[in-house]
């Protein structure tokens, strides 16, 4: 196509798709140069000498474990109830309602404001999922598990009206 052009317009096809190569490459080496190189990287701890005293100026750190926060919100408990209920999850009581209450109430969460439902359906099958509950204020930590759930599932959600968390019939929790 270029070939049947003239001269001048030929010089003026080449010098566009020059340019625009030119603006690729460049818009390219910008936007790597803008990029993280390694997201996943961390802060490498460096040493200075104060007075002949080796001193380090950065350490990195680690996520803290979480905590329960007495005075806080449900919101502020979810990190501690997702993480007891992953633990559980991980465990081969992970179909068994009553771990979950277990390791909830040795994190710190009151076990008299707990509810679960039960462990096998009223053919005696396993149940397919598991629900279990922690009220806090007004508000409700709630967890699932089970074969029919896949991973666990943790939220936050309003209390409800009867002022219970789970709806339906659920299993005492008198251990």
């Amino acid at each position: 196509m270029a070939r049947d052009l003239p001269p001048r317009a030929r010089f003026d096809v080449r010098s566009r798709r020059a340019a625009r190569v030119i603006l690729t490459v460049a818009l390219v080496g910008v936007l790597a140069a803008c990029s993280p190189s390694d997201p996943e990287a961390t802060p490498t701890p460096t040493t200075t000498i104060t007075d002949g005293v080796p001193t380090p100026s950065a350490t990195p750190t680690t996520p803290a474990e979480p905590t329960l926060v007495p005075d806080g919100t449900a919101e502020d408990n979810l990190p501690l109830f997702s993480s007891v209920t992953a633990a559980v999850w991980a465990t081969d009581a992970r179909v068994t309602g009553r771990a979950y209450i277990d390791a909830l109430t040795a994190a710190g969460f009151d076990k008299a404001a707990m509810q679960v439902t039960q462990d096998q359906s009223t053919v005696g099958n396993p149940a397919e999922s598991i629900q279990f509950s922690v009220h806090w204020n007004d508000q409700c930590l709630i967890g699932q598990v089970g074969p029919a759930t896949g991973d666990p599932v943790t939220v936050v959600v309003p209390v409800l009206a009867e002022g219970n968390c789970l709806v339906g019939q659920t299993r005492p929790i008198d251990w």
